[in-house]
């Protein structure tokens, strides 16, 4: 089973339309900051964050880019 075959498999049983590639790519991109900015452990939760706000992936990454890097770990 590929990524996005378990994206879409997970997605329906949240019952949610999956992720286009492009959020994806962008919660991609969220997590790599979020990562290499603090500690790793921060990259899912980050993700999760966003969305509990209810912020696309797009503007999650720009608000990301803003929020200057900690200690790493």
């Amino acid at each position: 089973m590929t990524d996005r075959e378990w994206l879409a498999a997970f997605a329906a049983a949240l019952d949610v339309p999956p992720p286009t590639d492009d959020d994806v790519e962008r919660l991609l991109a969220l997590a790599a900051e979020a990562a290499h900015s603090s500690q790793r452990t921060a990259a899912p939760v980050a993700c999760w964050l966003a969305a509990c706000a209810g912020r696309s992936p797009e503007e999650a990454v720009a608000i990301a880019n803003g929020i200057g890097p900690g200690p790493a770990g």
